[in-house]
């Protein structure tokens, strides 16, 4: 699966890139997998498809009734078509140097991060609505007022969304402009109950394969796949024992492509089968 580096590959001049740019994404395949070197924080309004998108340690999935903010960095995102022909997206990139503007402007208040904060789900209100309207009609606009024109609607609609969200959208907004890195343990134990590959494992901690298995195995003095492997059935045989699932309701989630290889991998580590663990 190739990279893909956004907003880059969407901007005709390749030695300018804009503080704000807008993109209309279109696709009709019916599932679309991507690996992301996304280079600018953005806003994804989703108004048809679904969308589910993994970023270190977080994964968040929307529908056309809900749009996301997305951290630049590395992600993981799968589009896919509803009852629709036609996936649409309208993708609205703001630079760092913008965001901290807007900022110094408008946020008082000073937050304690802790944690990365790399995305923010916003409801598709009225408002959201003819926002998005309104970028299509600025699209429209001579080339010489683009510029001007999308500043202002940046400032209106951060100003929306702070007035809307409050406090956890300016701490957000705070998130974005503080360089931090999350700790290789920390991302791989959020994924543990994800059916993510290693290597699109690696990927989101922004390594290559081979340095991802060398700084794993320093610090968890163990392959990763067998920890992922072990980590996996254990999840997996306490989930069976609830009693409310089945053997061949779980084996998807704990990265199994079929319930056989999911069985025989199940007993080999515990020594009875899936189907066979008490329940409570």
């Amino acid at each position: 699966m190739p990279i893909e580096n956004i907003p880059e590959i969407y901007i005709n001049d390749e030695n300018s890139k804009p503080d704000l740019f807008v993109y209309d994404f279109k696709m009709a395949s019916d599932v679309v997998r991507s690996k992301v070197n996304l280079g600018m924080n953005m806003f994804s309004f989703l108004q048809v498809g679904k969308k589910q998108v993994h970023f270190a340690g977080t994964s968040v999935a929307v529908n056309k009734d809900q749009s996301l903010i997305l951290k630049k960095g590395n992600w993981l995102w799968t589009e896919l078509l509803d009852t629709d022909a036609t996936y649409y997206c309208k993708l609205l990139f703001f630079s760092e140097n913008i965001l901290k503007k807007f900022i110094e402007k408008h946020i008082k208040n000073k937050y304690k991060i802790d944690d990365e904060v790399p995305c923010f789900t916003i409801g598709n209100d009225a408002y959201i609505a003819s926002y998005i309207n309104s970028l299509t009609t600025i699209g429209e606009a001579p080339k010489e007022f683009m510029k001007s024109l999308l500043s202002i609607k940046f400032e209106e609609l951060m100003l929306y969304l702070v007035h809307k969200y409050g406090k956890s959208f300016e701490r957000y907004l705070q998130s974005l402009i503080i360089d931090s890195t999350t700790p290789l343990k920390r991302m791989v134990e959020s994924k543990v109950h994800s059916n993510l590959k290693l290597e699109e494992i690696a990927f989101l901690c922004n390594m290559s394969l081979s340095t991802f298995k060398r700084k794993f195995l320093s610090e968890f003095k163990v392959s990763p796949g067998k920890w992922l492997k072990d980590q996996r059935l254990l999840k997996a045989k306490e989930t069976l024992a609830q009693g409310t699932l089945k053997p061949s309701d779980i084996y998807l989630d704990f990265g199994y492509n079929n319930l056989s290889n999911f069985s025989i991998a199940f007993k080999n580590k515990f020594g009875v089968s899936p189907s066979e663990v008490p329940t409570s």
